[in-house]
């Protein structure tokens, strides 16, 4: 899978790529992440990108041009979906991952300052996705955790694909409390059934303190 990032600081990216699971999907060629600094886009002397808003609002606008002639030279002969992120958008979860985790290329499109200009959203943008109801300062973070979220359904990236199959969201509510060795930890033991070696009694545990953890922590997602 390809990942096309289009960011104004392709640097803050640098760390993310060459650790865990992602570096390792690299490695495996698995992930792919190209980057852009749409500045390099600028139709002016002064590579600037962002403007006053019309409206005589606060804050600084990203201007429509560069991020149109970046996406078009993205897309002209390889179209692919282009997600922005914004809190305006939908919330993500583990089902949006794993629809896109079905997909050869995607355009990942960080914003910064104020917004974007509202034109390249209704032009260009096919799907907007929010973290959740916060405001961070650009796009980078949004489409990093997208990426790892992603990036770890993909085939061959993690050791075992269950472990991912498994994990909170990817069944129904969250996820079981896990358990390493030693048994016995300052006072605290290994519930008996997982030491119990039968699989039928283990299974039984794992989705009776899924079902406690998802019902007192979050209780939305029983209903």
């Amino acid at each position: 899978m390809i990942f096309e990032v289009l960011s104004l600081f392709p640097e803050a990216f640098s760390g993310f790529m060459s650790s865990s699971i992602v570096a390792r999907a690299i490695e495996k060629q698995a992930l792919e992440v190209r980057l852009t600094d749409f500045r390099k886009f600028t139709a002016n002397k002064h590579n600037c990108v962002d403007d006053y808003p019309y409206g005589g609002f606060a804050g600084m606008v990203i201007q429509a041009q560069p991020l149109y002639d970046a996406l078009n030279c993205l897309l002209k002969s390889d179209p692919a979906p282009v997600i922005y992120f914004t809190p305006q958008g939908r919330k993500l979860n583990q089902k949006i991952l794993q629809d896109y985790s079905g997909y050869q290329r995607i355009v990942l499109l960080c914003g910064h300052y104020k917004e974007i200009d509202q034109r390249i959203r209704d032009l260009c943008v096919s799907d907007e996705i929010s973290l959740g109801d916060y405001v961070l300062s650009g796009g980078e973070l949004a489409a990093m955790a997208f990426i790892d979220g992603v990036g770890r359904l993909l085939p061959g990236v993690l050791g075992d694909i269950e472990s991912a199959n498994s994990d909170s969201f990817s069944v129904p509510g969250l996820g079981y409390p896990c358990y390493t060795r030693p048994e016995n930890f300052m006072g605290l033991h290994v519930p008996n059934a997982l030491t119990s070696g039968n699989h039928k009694k283990i299974q039984e545990w794992a989705v009776e303190q899924a079902a406690s953890l998802t019902r007192t922590r979050r209780p939305d997602l029983t209903k």
